[in-house]
C-alpha cells in the first residue's frame, strides 16, 4: 500500500499488504478528507464517447438504469482499468453439468455463500487461486489447488517493518513518502534483475520456497514453472499463509489436466480423481480495453489495433483524451499519478496558449511494432489482437518502469515529440 496508495495520502496502517476493507475505508477516508463526494456520481454506465473537431468536445452518452442522458465535456479521462467486469474467463468443462455441486466463479462470489467443512476444487494457480486458498480454507474441510502448471509465487510480510518504525519517529508523510521511494526502487531493483539473470532468479525463487513447506514436498513439480519470471506476473503470498495452509494439511496442491467433470468431483488425465463438494474455477478475467466504451472521433469509430499508444496513456489520433492504465511489474496507480499530473499540466499549458484540443501523433518508424504489454499471459494473449500497439522509441514505447516514466512525464509540453495542438 506504500506504492499503491496514492502519492498525496499516507497509509499508516500497520499492515502494508491490506485486505479489501481495509483498502476501501482509506479511499472513503481520501473522499472525505478531499471534498470529492460532490464530484463523483455512482451507479451510471458509459455507453459511449463521440469527438467532434468542430466543437472541439466530447459527446458522452450515460446510462442510469432504463435512463440515458448525454453530457458534452472538452477532456475525456477514462479509468476503466482493463477487465471485464460483466464477464470472466471460464473454460468449458467436459460433463460441467454433471457435477451435483456449485461450480462459481471468484468474480461472482456470493458473500453469502456458506462453504464450512466443504471439500473445495479451486481451479488455477493465479493471484485469485493464491488469494482464496487460505482464505477458503480457514473454514472448509479441505481445499485442493487445481493447477495445470505452476506460478512463480514469493511470500512477504504483511506488514513492512521500515515503515512501521520510520513512523514512530517522523510525520506520517515523511515516513510514507521514504518508504514510497524505497519500495519503489526495491521493485524496479528485482524486476530489471529477474529480466537479466532469469535462471539465477528462477532458482532464487524456488529456493526461496522450499523452507516454507513441508518436508519433502515435490516443489520441482509444483511451483518451478516453464518459464522465466515475469514473462508472466508473480504471485504474492502474504505472511506465507497458503504455504502454511498447504503445512497444515488443510490445503494441498494436485498439477494435472482435467479429463472431465462428474457427479462428486474431477477426473484428471493422470487417471487420479479429485473428490469435491464445491468447484471455484478461479480460471482468470477477461481483458477489455477502454472499458469497452464505443469511442468515435469525427464520426469513424475507433480501431484501437491500428492505433499507437503515446506515453502509455493517449492513443495516436484520437484527441483530448487520457486512459489511466497502470504497471503490470509495479503497484497499477504509480503509473496513474505520473498520468494525472502530467494531464494537469498539458491542460494547464493549454489554457494558457488558447488551444482547444492536443492530438498525438504516430511514430515516424512504424516498422518495428511490438505489443501492448509485454508479458505471455493467458489473459493478454487471448485479447492481444484487440489492444493497440507500442513502437520501439519512446514516446510510443511503454517502459514499464517508474523512473523513466517520471522523467519522460516531467516534459514541457512545448517540447514535446509527437504532440500537436490545435
Amino acid at each position: 500500500m506504500h506504492t499503491l496508495g496514492f502519492d498525496f495520502k499516507p497509509w499508516i496502517a500497520k499492515k502494508s499488504i491490506a485486505d479489501g476493507p481495509s483498502i476501501k475505508a482509506y479511499i472513503e477516508e481520501t473522499v472525505q478528507e478531499y471534498g470529492l463526494s460532490s464530484k463523483i456520481t455512482l451507479n451510471q454506465k458509459v455507453i459511449s464517447a463521440a469527438w467532434d473537431s468542430a466543437s472541439a468536445l466530447w459527446s458522452v452518452q450515460l446510462q442510469t438504469g432504463d435512463h440515458t442522458q448525454e453530457i458534452q465535456c472538452r477532456f475525456l479521462q477514462l479509468c476503466c482499468g482493463y477487465y471485464n467486469y460483466d464477464s470472466a474467463y471460464k473454460p468449458e468443462y467436459p460433463g460441467e453439468d454433471r457435477f451435483h455441486g456449485p461450480v462459481i466463479h471468484p468474480q461472482f462470489w456470493d458473500p453469502e455463500f456458506d462453504y464450512a467443512d466443504k471439500r473445495i476444487v479451486v481451479i488455477g494457480s493465479g493471484a485469485t487461486a493464491v488469494t482464496l486458498v487460505p482464505s477458503l480454507a480457514t473454514k472448509a474441510g479441505k481445499v485442493t489447488m487445481l493447477q495445470r502448471s505452476p506460478t512463480y509465487m514469493v511470500s512477504r510480510p504483511s506488514q513492512d517493518g521500515i515503515a512501521n518504525a520510520l513512523r514512530s519517529f517522523l510525520p506520517n508523510s515523511w515516513a510514507y513518502n521514504l518508504t514510497r521511494i524505497k519500495n519503489i526502487g526495491l521493485q524496479q531493483f528485482i524486476y530489471q534483475r529477474c529480466r537479466k539473470f532469469p535462471e539465477q532468479a528462477k532458482h532464487r525463487i524456488i529456493d526461496m520456497l522450499r523452507p516454507l513447506l513441508p518436508a519433502g514436498f515435490d516443489v520441482d513439480k509444483h511451483f518451478t514453472p516453464s518459464y522465466t519470471p515475469w514473462e508472466q506476473r508473480l504471485c504474492l503470498v502474504p505472511d506465507a499463509d497458503m504455504f502454511d495452509a498447504i503445512k497444515s494439511g488443510k490445503a494441498d496442491i494436485v498439477t494435472d489436466t482435467i479429463a472431465h467433470f462428474d457427479e462428486s468431483g474431477i477426473s484428471l488425465s493422470s487417471g487420479t480423481h479429485l473428490e469435491a463438494d464445491v468447484i471455484v474455477s478461479a480460471t482468470g478475467l477477461e481483458l477489455l480495453f477502454l472499458g469497452g466504451i464505443e469511442i468515435s472521433v469525427d464520426g469513424i469509430a475507433l480501431d484501437a489495433p491500428n492505433r499507437f499508444v503515446y506515453k502509455g496513456c493517449m492513443l495516436s489520433g484520437v484527441p483530448n483524451m487520457t486512459y489511466a492504465m497502470g504497471y503490470t511489474n509495479a503497484s497499477w496507480t504509480l503509473k496513474c499519478d505520473l498520468t494525472h499530473r502530467y494531464f494537469n499540466r498539458l491542460v494547464t499549458y493549454m489554457d494558457a496558449q488558447g488551444f482547444r484540443y492536443f492530438i498525438p501523433q504516430e511514430p515516424v518508424n512504424k516498422d518495428n511494432t511490438e505489443g501492448f504489454l509485454d508479458l505471455n499471459s493467458g489473459y493478454i494473449k487471448r485479447h492481444e489482437h484487440e489492444l493497440p500497439k507500442q513502437a520501439s522509441e519512446s514516446p510510443w514505447k511503454l517502459h514499464q518502469n517508474y523512473f523513466k516514466d517520471w522523467w519522460m512525464f516531467k516534459r514541457d509540453p512545448r517540447k514535446e515529440r509527437g504532440l500537436t495542438f490545435e
